[in-house]
């Protein structure tokens, strides 16, 4: 018995090697050669040095910076428009109002003059009277909105600086309108 275990021993250390197999498709590998190394990928870039100020701080110095004129030559501030002979807020305006609030909150440092505009129908007394009507329905709804109302003020222009100067009704609902023009800054703190 002990030799039938002895034999079968044998035979298997013998049909070992013959098991062995070879990968389709290449030459065997040589022990001189080394198997390639998977890819690595490139190092990641290093990322920027950190700064204390974020991109809105960043944005609010820049701004606190620049002449007002400039500001305002930025187009921050969207103007409104009015129906004819009407001082009502259109839906559309409210919108653009919310934006406006919006901008004048995140850069609490503008002073605004909202500017009143009529088209050139009417006496002048009675367009100097709408434009003011209009310049005040905006400012009230800004300072609803939570803008200081120590920030903003209020003028009408009437008919006298129209956008627009041809007798169409396409330009003279260009020049009903509110104007937000940015008109000074208030003290660094």
């Amino acid at each position: 018995m002990r030799q039938t275990v002895l034999a079968l021993a044998l035979a298997g250390l013998i049909a070992l090697p013959a098991c062995h197999h070879k990968p389709k498709g290449g030459p065997p590998l040589s022990p001189a050669t080394p198997p390639a190394a998977p890819a690595t990928p490139p190092p990641a870039p290093e990322p920027p040095p950190s700064r204390d100020v974020t991109p809105v701080e960043d944005e609010y110095s820049r701004m606190r910076k620049m002449a007002t004129d400039e500001i305002e030559r930025m187009g921050l501030l969207s103007e409104i428009h009015f129906d004819y002979d009407s001082a009502d807020l259109r839906e559309s305006d409210r919108a653009v109002l919310n934006k406006n609030a919006d901008a004048l909150k995140r850069f609490d440092f503008l002073r605004v003059t909202v500017e009143g505009h009529c088209d050139e129908r009417g006496t002048v007394e009675y367009n100097l009277a709408l434009g003011e009507k209009r310049a005040k329905v905006a400012y009230d709804y800004l300072v609803s909105l939570g803008v200081p109302a120590d920030r903003l003020k209020t003028v009408s222009y009437g008919k006298e600086v129209p956008l627009c100067q041809q007798a169409t009704e396409d330009c003279w609902a260009r020049n009903r309108r509110d104007h937000f023009a940015v008109t000074g800054k208030t003290r660094q703190q």
